[in-house]
Formats: structure tokens, sequence, C-alpha cells
């Protein structure tokens, strides 16, 4: 059986985190869960609420209009199903707070060479009326918890080099610097956590 527990801090409380996935933080209790039904609602207000901007992680650019054939989409590439040229199997989690979907990661199975390149094996987000009360590092722990659940012994986590709140959160998470590239005409920072 394979156990991981994970521990920060924050405003002088320190906190503790299993392979239950579930953490209680500021009267929040915070679960990451994989897509569902009975989140649909949540779903949407969150995509109205993301507008024009660009969506992280890709899943969040599957056309929602049909929410069960999203859903089974998801399933398929968690499955690796169906997957487009360049796709690797990859699982979706939703961040929720109550009944409120509050963040989305998503963690790519293994990394193929362009992957490796630019990419990881980790992408995510916040909601936008949630963000800077740092639940992005909360949301990518508990996603390098799946991580470890699965065997991933190295991590792969990638940002643009002028994210910096990006590069803070996966440093934040043990993520050290292991090289930079030009992807696309931008510096990629390439971060490594071994778990």
């Amino acid at each position: 059986m394979f156990s991981l527990l994970i521990q920060w801090q924050s405003a002088g409380k320190s906190f503790k985190y299993n392979n239950f996935f579930s953490v209680n933080l500021y009267r929040k209790t915070l679960n990451l869960i994989k897509p569902n039904r009975n989140h649909q609602a949540s779903y949407l207000s969150y995509i109205k609420e993301l507008g024009d901007e660009e969506r992280y992680p890709f899943p969040l650019d599957f056309d929602h209009s049909d929410f069960p054939a999203m859903l089974a989409r998801i399933q398929d590439f968690e499955q690796g199903l169906n997957l487009p040229t360049g796709y690797v199997p990859s699982s979706t989690y939703w961040l929720v707070d109550n009944s409120e979907i509050i963040g989305v990661s998503n963690l790519r199975h293994h990394l193929n060479d362009q992957l490796r390149t630019a990419g990881g094996h980790i992408g995510l987000s916040i909601r936008p009326s949630c963000r800077g009360g740092k639940l992005s590092v909360q949301l990518l722990q508990m996603t390098l918890a799946k991580a470890a659940a699965m065997e991933i012994k190295e991590v792969h986590i990638h940002c643009y080099r002028d994210n910096l709140a990006s590069a803070k959160m996966i440093e934040a998470c043990g993520g050290v610097l292991d090289s930079e590239v030009l992807a696309d005409g931008e510096v990629v920072l390439r971060y490594v956590v071994g778990l």
C-alpha cells in the first residue's frame, strides 16, 4: 500500500494532507474529485467566469454544450481512448469547496517527447474569483499526491518564464528548476518534483 503525507504551513498553522485527498483550511473543506454530473451548474458558471481568457488545463476547452458527452470525453482521455495525435492519457480533477468547483487540474499519466520538451505532467487553474489565496499551491499538492499514487517518480511541471505566480507555486511544492527551453517563441521553465 502506497501512502503519501504532505505538510505545509500557512498563516502560522500547520496542515497535513494524506492520500484521502481532503484538506480542511480556513473553514473550507477542499476535495479533489473526478468530473461528474452533480457539479454541472458549477462547471458552467466556472466556464462563464473564465470569459475570453486562455483556459488551462486543456479539458476546459472541451465542448460543454452536451455535458454528458464532455464527461465521456474526459473519461476517454483517462482510459487512453480516442486520443488526438500527440496527446497521452490523462486524468482531470475538480477542486471543490462544498458544491462549488474552484479549480481544475489535469495529470498526464506519462510524457511523450513533445510534452517532455514543453507541457509537462500537470496543468491547472483556479477559478478567477478564487485566485490569490494560495489555492493553486493546494491544488498542485493534491494533484502531486495523485501522481504519487500512480507511481510517477518524477513529475515535470512547466510554465512560461513570465508567469511568476506559476513559478512560485511550483517551487512552493518542491519543484526544482531543471532547464529552460524556447517553445513557440516563449521561454518555458521546466521544473521537476521528485516523489
